[in-house]
């Protein structure tokens, strides 16, 4: 009753509430992220009952999606047997690990096995299919938002405009898509939380708090500790700590993020840190459509040192050790 009271006087602050076409993409790339969960189970499955068979493909295999592990699989399920047949099926780079292959073949894989595989793959086929038809239909959605369009070189716009290098305006998939470790299915999932519309968000930083990135401290006295985890769009923290984790192997700016507080911290605070340095660049992106994403480069901290810090703290090391230095620039 106290909230209806409070409402009706306008005392409390509407909820962001995305327009219809954003709600309805907001369902299909969901159901997506579900879905490919569920797939991703059933790998986990399928090579849980290969080690229950004493079959390690995937201590050889850098994981069983790869079509020569599928190659094998198919193979163990249709009836073969022989280790060295088996090993045979290798493509590409794997074909140089023959004998560790034949090693991790060899196991106790018999018709029980082969039939719970087959269902397993049967589910992840049927899974495949599925996402492909959510992410044509998502496709599709965010093509048909007129403020998704981007801008031709001769000034036309349109669901196709905005695609090419040359594009004034990028569409919006596409523009975020530049951004490193945003694929365009994650453009779209990024897009169906947040909305087209950056006037709902004054600031980055109103974003990243609506999404739960932001942090917080509590502090009693001299002791200070780090506060509670927000609430926030679990959907949209998921799609950011993904787009943040494919930036870790990658020499951006971003990835020498990532990989210095990785260090010093933790994966999982660089996780949320550079997933809450994305939002802010996917705020700017979207708030001017003119804008494009360019990379500060892989050596920009490095650049921005201050050589006399360094300098300090070498010498301090040294002198530490009981040696005296003096140290002279080079001309």
């Amino acid at each position: 009753m106290w909230l209806a009271r409070l409402t009706e006087l306008g005392l409390l602050r509407a909820s962001f509430v995305p327009p219809k076409a954003i709600r309805d993409l907001r369902d299909y790339t969901r159901a997506r992220t579900r879905l490919v969960h569920e797939r991703t189970r059933c790998w986990q499955r399928l090579e849980k009952l290969l080690e229950g068979a004493l079959v390690k493909v995937s201590s050889v295999a850098s994981k069983l999606t790869t079509l020569s592990a599928q190659d094998m699989i198919k193979a163990m399920i249709a009836g073969e047997r022989d280790p060295q047949v088996l090993a045979a099926l290798a493509r590409g780079r794997m074909k140089a690990r023959h004998d560790d292959l034949v090693q991790a073949l060899d196991g106790m894989f018999d018709d029980h096995h082969g039939e719970l595989a087959g269902l397993l793959l049967d589910q992840i086929a049927f899974l495949g299919e599925r996402i492909a038809q959510l992410t044509s239909r998502a496709a599709e959605l965010t093509a048909a938002m007129p403020a998704a369009w981007g801008v031709d070189p001769d000034g036309t716009t349109g669901p196709a405009a905005g695609t090419g290098p040359g594009a004034p305006v990028l569409n919006a998939v596409a523009r975020l898509a530049e951004i490193p470790g945003v694929s365009e299915n994650l453009a779209r999932s990024i897009i169906a939380e947040t909305g087209l519309d950056m006037t709902r968000f004054p600031t980055a930083g109103h974003l990243v708090s609506w999404a739960g990135l932001c942090p917080s401290a509590r502090q009693s006295g001299p002791r200070a500790r780090p506060g509670k985890k927000g609430q926030g769009d679990t959907w949209l923290r998921g799609s950011l700590g993904q787009a943040a984790t494919g930036t870790a192997g990658t020499a951006t700016f971003l990835g020498e993020r990532y990989n210095r507080i990785a260090r010093r911290r933790g994966k999982a605070k660089a996780q949320v840190a550079v997933a809450r340095s994305i939002l802010v660049i996917i705020w700017h992106l979207l708030s001017d459509p003119a804008a494009r994403y360019t990379d500060l480069g892989y050596g920009y901290y490095q650049a921005r040192t201050d050589t006399d810090r360094k300098i300090r703290n070498h010498i301090r090391q040294i002198q530490a050790l009981g040696f005296e230095v003096t140290i002279t620039k080079t001309p």
